[in-house]
């Protein structure tokens, strides 16, 4: 079993769930950086701009997690703001980051759908990257398998994924590799783009493909009655990016031409 805890600073533990997080935002923020050079975009927009995606989505995921699960909060609301105790989801981190992206867009005059191609690539790498944070927490994986089963992954998944003297779905590492395949499908699809905000839609689109499929196999999700949140969502979002996408493809055919990457 690998240790949650990496390091000691004095009192004060560093947990490899925060060192993962932050190699997420510092990767994402560095290929972000390069592709608004690439469309003649500022990098230091994106810069100043995650420093307030960065709070707001943690905000946003922790208010998120709440919510549904309120009656574990009810009767020591205090706790709720206790987030190094866990329960974060990433449906309300994307509604905050995204409301924060949204202001910051508008404050300053830039193009939202812009920003958010250029954000998506790195959104979902994050996410990617992110999931081995819940591997190590042993957190967020499916149900009980047999030995039989786990002998298909590698040993140190194997060790991981033996809870309590059951082995589990790793159902992190299904949505880890689901989430860098979509990040190599956005890299490839970049330059074949239609329309302004094409790459952000197949993000939001294929990411919940695989989130809706996944989450059918946890064991910790957030319901709303007999349904799992994560999975109304997930179709929401699907059938949001398919219109927006044939939207998007419609009007890009009535004025063919190249997708303009200029700032203003």
């Amino acid at each position: 079993m690998i240790n949650p805890v990496a390091i000691h600073l004095g009192p004060l533990p560093i947990r490899w769930y925060g060192i993962l997080m932050a190699s997420a935002f510092v990767i994402g923020i560095i290929l972000a950086s390069r592709r608004a050079r690439q469309n003649k975009l500022d990098p230091n927009h994106i810069l100043n701009m995650i420093t307030l995606i960065i709070p707001a989505a943690i905000i946003g995921a922790r208010l998120y997690y709440v919510l549904f699960e309120w009656s574990s909060y009810q009767h020591n609301p205090l706790e709720a703001l206790a987030v190094w105790h866990g329960g974060l989801a990433i449906h309300g981190g994307l509604i905050g980051g995204a409301l924060a992206g949204l202001w910051y867009a508008r404050r300053h005059r830039l193009k939202i759908w812009q920003l958010a191609d250029i954000m998506a690539p790195s959104l979902i790498l994050g996410q990617a990257i992110g999931r081995w944070g819940n591997f190590i927490n042993q957190e967020a994986h499916g149900g009980p398998v047999s030995a039989s089963f786990m002998a298909h992954f590698p040993a140190f998944i194997r060790r991981q994924m033996f809870i309590n003297g059951q082995y589990y779905q790793p159902t992190f590492l299904y949505e880890s590799l689901w989430d860098l395949a979509v990040f190599i499908f956005l890299l490839w699809y970049w330059p074949r783009r239609r329309f302004r905000g094409e790459v952000a839609m197949l993000y939001l689109g294929l990411y919940s493909v695989g989130r809706f499929v996944v989450e059918g196999m946890r064991t910790d999700s957030l319901m709303l009655g007999p349904i799992r949140v994560a999975q109304l969502v997930s179709v929401v979002l699907v059938l949001v990016c398919i219109a927006g996408i044939f939207y998007g493809r419609t009007r890009a055919a009535a004025n063919p031409g190249p997708v303009k990457t200029e700032q203003k």
